[in-house]
């Protein structure tokens, strides 16, 4: 039996092509478990004067990173969550960022927001091994958000702060995601943030992919 080899070479191309165009939409997921955002006032209040973060691992996005430090939170009910990743570098003003669930453990309300923007969010405190600080505001829910450069921008057809909806299919439960704020810039690359309630929701963990959902 012979074979056309350009026929076969032609039928290859296709599946190839077909493949990296199903590829195009897709979009990592990355879950984000509970984290601590520190300026360098409380990170010396927490851990003793001129104390510096140690880091554990580079996270996706560049120049962020996981540390080795782990902290307490308290909220009014006065049950603790222990060992609450720090997360590096340190910012102009300290951050939490818990779950819904988390929330009903500590008793606190925090708002849905972008990260940094703290004004007016639920108090909380945090105990670290030299000391204690209590932020009147600063625990939020981090709000759903994609992070892509400017050429994914251009690619997937948004612009920065514009708020799309993504398609999620994990564990037989295909789902949609919607108010998923997009975050533009070429600091960023490409990846989808949920906290563990939505990942869990939808049945997903790291390294899924979901598709966006071109506004009409």
């Amino acid at each position: 039996m012979e074979y056309d080899v350009k026929a076969i070479s032609e039928i290859v191309k296709r599946i190839v092509d077909s493949c990296e165009k199903a590829d195009e939409g897709d979009i990592p997921v990355g879950v984000s478990n509970r984290h601590i955002h520190l300026s360098q006032e409380h990170l010396e209040i927490l851990f003793g004067k001129g104390y510096e973060l140690q880091k554990l691992k580079d996270l996706s996005q560049p120049g962020q990173y996981a540390c080795k430090e782990q902290l307490t939170l308290i909220g009014p009910s006065l049950r603790a969550i222990e060992g609450v990743r720090v997360l590096g570098p340190v910012r102009k003003a300290s951050q939490v960022e818990i779950s819904r669930t988390d929330s009903f453990t500590l008793k606190v309300k925090p708002p849905v927001r972008e990260s940094g923007s703290i004004e007016g969010s639920a108090p909380v405190t945090i105990v670290g091994p030299k000391g204690l600080v209590t932020l009147k505001e600063g625990c939020i829910l981090a709000n759903r958000h994609i992070h892509m450069s400017d050429k994914d921008g251009e690619r997937f057809g948004v612009k920065d702060g514009e708020y799309v909806a993504v398609e999620v299919n994990g564990d037989g439960k295909r789902t949609a995601l919607y108010d998923v704020q997009v975050r533009v810039s070429d600091k960023f690359a490409l990846e989808m943030h949920l906290d563990t309630d939505d990942a869990n929701a939808c049945g997903i963990g790291n390294g899924a992919k979901v598709k966006l959902i071109p506004n009409k």
